[in-house]
């Protein structure tokens, strides 16, 4: 569907779905369910689009907006973050209507000078400015800075009370079916938190303070329109209360264990402690990733919603192997809180990689409740039953 569709009487999606994405921010994010780049058409005496899509698709989106609508009534463009997913056809764009005001904060005019050097018509706005359309619809703008660029911002219509919030509440999801009450809602959610994990979970201190800030706005909201992903319009502050247990580091009975394996021996031992747990805890769900062959944004995600974690690496030179060392890069950014971990893995000659990974883990804000364990080339069932018992005695230390 690369169309428009009528979300109200005054208001038009007129961006694109991409099932066909299978990462973003080049290859450091999986879209297992594609996305969309949302861009939105608001008519009142004025008439003004909100954002555009992704550079690849900007002909294709400035001829279907001309399907739409004849460019020059377009009366102002507000740009609510500079990524190029949502400004990338804005240079095709002004091309055919130029000079027209573009909308967006301090921030925002900086970084689309940046990108595209042009000096286009920059109307800067911050926190409480608005733009009156008239027919009783006044956009009222929200600066969102780092959620998660230091330009996004997002935008209240009045009249519609509609928030358009830039990617705040937005999931990678490609769908025909656009409302969340039309979707699945395991996956709808699944995408959600991802896409927090992986993109705002690192500024969840400023995620949690914008939050506090807009509900004492005391909006009338009837949707939520984000810049990725379905609409928000059945009991849109469900997706609101959502982000408040997500940005005050939230857990759910779960212990997730990231391994990687040279010649199975740390995977040996990782599945012997996940019986451990499950032997001394059989309420907690044990959920074991291989750092090298499961997705490393899911792995993040499993991290994020559980109250501990265990790392895993044989050692070589010295250190884990690269898959582990990856994925505790992405987790030291996430700004964990009260979460518990402890370290595990088979050696040759040294072992230092259990001690490795526990400073990690530290340093991006885990508690070690215990030193590590480690098994000196194959595990035999000795071996294999001392980690079974490290796995009971670690679950009973999170419980």
């Amino acid at each position: 569907m690369d169309q428009s569709f009528a979300i109200t009487p005054s208001v038009t999606w007129v961006g694109k779905i991409d099932h066909e994405l299978t990462h973003f921010h080049g290859e450091e994010l999986s879209t297992h369910r594609g996305s969309s780049y949302n861009a939105y058409l608001v008519r009142g005496e004025k008439t003004v689009l909100i954002d555009t899509v992704w550079r690849p698709y900007a002909y294709q989106f400035v001829e279907n907006l001309e399907s739409v609508i004849d460019l020059k009534e377009i009366d102002y463009i507000i740009s609510l973050h500079s990524e190029i997913d949502h400004s990338g056809s804005l240079p095709a764009l002004l091309e055919k209507i130029p000079g027209t005001p573009v909308y967006c904060s301090q921030n925002g005019a900086k970084m689309l000078k940046a990108h595209y050097h042009q000096d286009w018509n920059f109307h800067p706005v911050k926190t409480g400015d608005t733009l009156d359309i008239g027919g009783g619809k006044t956009f009222t703008f929200v600066e969102a800075r780092m959620l998660h660029w230091p330009d996004n911002m997002m935008a209240f219509l009045s009249g519609d009370n509609i928030l358009f919030s830039t990617d705040v509440f937005g999931q990678h999801f490609a769908t025909e079916f656009m409302y969340n009450d039309q979707v699945n809602q395991d996956a709808l959610y699944y995408e959600a938190e991802k896409y927090y994990a992986n993109i705002v979970a690192p500024f969840s201190k400023m995620a949690a303070m914008k939050l506090k800030e807009v509900k004492a706005m005391n909006l009338p909201l009837s949707m939520i329109c984000p810049s990725h992903g379905v609409i928000w319009r059945d009991n849109p502050g469900q997706i609101v209360e959502a982000y408040e247990k997500w940005s005050s580091y939230y857990h759910h009975n779960k212990i997730t264990i990231v391994y990687d394996t040279m010649w199975q021996s740390t995977r040996k031992m990782a599945e012997a402690i996940a019986a451990g747990i499950k032997q001394a805890d059989s309420e907690v769900e044990v959920v074991v990733r291989s750092a090298s062959k499961h997705d490393k944004n899911d792995i993040v995600t499993d991290v994020f919603n559980s109250k501990a974690v265990l790392f895993g690496s044989p050692t070589v030179i010295r250190s884990p192997l690269s898959p582990i060392v990856a994925v505790l890069d992405l987790i030291n950014a996430m700004d964990i809180k009260d979460k518990k971990a402890a370290t595990f893995g088979s050696y040759g000659w040294s072992g230092e990689a259990a001690k490795v990974m526990a400073e990690h883990l530290e340093k991006a804000g885990f508690e070690i409740v215990q030193d590590g364990i480690r098994t000196m080339w194959v595990p035999d069932e000795d071996a294999l039953e001392q980690c079974r018992a490290f796995g009971e005695e670690f679950a009973k230390k999170v419980k």
